[in-house]
């Protein structure tokens, strides 16, 4: 239990966060997900179980902040979660390229996701217009705001300490 504190916290400060600054960030109508960021960040970290179960309860309070049906984005965010977090093993650098690219595409599909399973439960607007308005522009704003959060949440969430220096072996 004692390791799940941080991120069970990061969680909770994301979901204050998608309440409470969220909507003053909105420009054009999209507002940033902290949520997804944080259950990226999570699952890059600890990998595809950790950013599964996180995904799924982060997800839940997604949905019951919103207006939309209960459940979508739960299994959005459990899926994005674990795809994700497949990915923790190739992540072998410390630098922000290669996260900040995860988060965009992680983005990219977690709103293709949500427009999609909304579509089928019959909530989904036309998809012209939902990538033009909706999908590409929110996936670019957290793509954004991940190069400001990623690299503070990835310290705070890291369980080991990070490697200090390379040992070559002669």
């Amino acid at each position: 239990m004692k390791q799940a504190i941080p991120s069970i916290l990061a969680l909770l400060g994301a979901a204050v966060l998608q309440v409470g600054v969220a909507p003053r960030l909105a420009i054009g109508g999209v507002v940033p997900n902290f949520i997804l960021l944080v259950v990226v960040t999570l699952a890059m970290v600890e990998g595809p179980t950790a950013g599964c179960a996180l995904g799924f309860a982060g997800g839940l309070v997604l949905d019951l902040l919103g207006s939309g049906p209960i459940g979508v984005w739960a299994l959005v965010l459990c899926v994005v979660g674990y795809l994700t977090g497949m990915l923790q093993e190739r992540l072998f650098a410390e630098g922000w390229l290669l996260p900040v690219t995860v988060v965009f595409a992680a983005s990219l599909v977690a709103a293709f996701g949500y427009w999609m399973v909304s579509s089928i439960v019959g909530e989904g607007g036309a998809f012209g217009a939902t990538v033009l308005r909706i999908i590409l522009p929110s996936a670019v704003y957290n793509t954004v705001l991940a190069v400001l959060v990623y690299p503070w949440l990835a310290r705070l969430l890291r369980r080991e300490p990070a490697v200090e220096t390379v040992r070559q072996f002669r």
